[in-house]
């Protein structure tokens, strides 16, 4: 499959580490001239650093009300257009709700709904007058079902799956595709996991995946014919019950 993304151009939200980074690896493995954004500038500087092929940093803001549309612009005035955009940035959120912040709440929703449909809204604007493009929300396994121990995180996500098949009805006929993958248990920073042998641990128990996972099915995903749309994929560990 290698080379099936030559000459695209793709933005990954949230793509200094975690799924984030994983997917725009696996991108550019695939071909594509990787655009990657993220707040942190050094976080950012390191990343693009690990992408095999040509990959390009911005540091953005989702959450800022003119970062989407300034973003695609940027990208389509550099290289021509956007072909593929992931909207993958998102924070968590766990525990009791009434033991939550109210301003932690703020800023998952501002993050986690309100940043991604302005990343999609920005990319769609640019793709649906060219009548061809692939948009990818990052979801969760929380958002087909009711996670109680993470009521907030698992409302923003039902919100986003159901934004997403809401969405990819509209864009029937303009030759623009609109999926989400949903995720259960990834074993990276989100999960408070870092170090190699805890991941491998997790891994090798069924209880995790690794981001790499993911990133494997997002290239599927965008990889398909165009005729085929994944409206939405679900990877879980195999032993999470869930």
């Amino acid at each position: 499959m290698t080379g099936a993304l030559d000459g695209k151009v793709a933005v990954v939200t949230g793509g200094s580490s975690g799924i984030g980074l994983a997917v725009a690896r696996e991108l550019s493995r695939l071909g594509a001239n990787v655009v990657v954004t993220a707040r942190s500038a050094e976080r950012l500087e390191a990343a693009v650093a690990s992408i095999p092929g040509p990959a390009h940093a911005v540091v953005a803001d989702i959450t800022e009300a003119a970062t989407a549309e300034s973003l695609m612009q940027q990208v389509e005035q550099r290289f021509g257009t956007v072909d593929i955009a992931v909207a993958n940035a998102g924070i968590y959120l766990a525990d009791e709700f009434w033991t939550n912040d109210p301003n932690a709440i703020d800023r998952l929703v501002s993050t986690n709904i309100t940043g991604v449909m302005r990343t999609v809204h920005a990319a769609l604007s640019s793709m649906v007058p060219r009548g061809t493009g692939d948009v990818l929300v990052t979801g969760s396994v929380s958002g087909t079902q009711d996670i109680h121990w993470e009521p907030v995180y698992s409302a923003s996500k039902h919100a986003l799956h159901a934004f997403v098949h809401g969405v990819r009805r509209q864009l029937v006929g303009t030759g623009v595709r609109l999926g989400v993958v949903g995720p259960g248990v990834v074993l990276n920073e989100l999960w408070s996991v870092s170090e190699e042998q805890d991941i491998e641990q997790g891994v090798a128990a069924g209880t995790g995946i690794r981001s790499e996972d993911v990133a494997d099915a997002v290239g599927y995903m965008l990889t398909r014919p165009r005729h085929v749309t994944i409206r939405d994929l679900v990877i879980l560990p195999s032993n999470q019950d869930i």
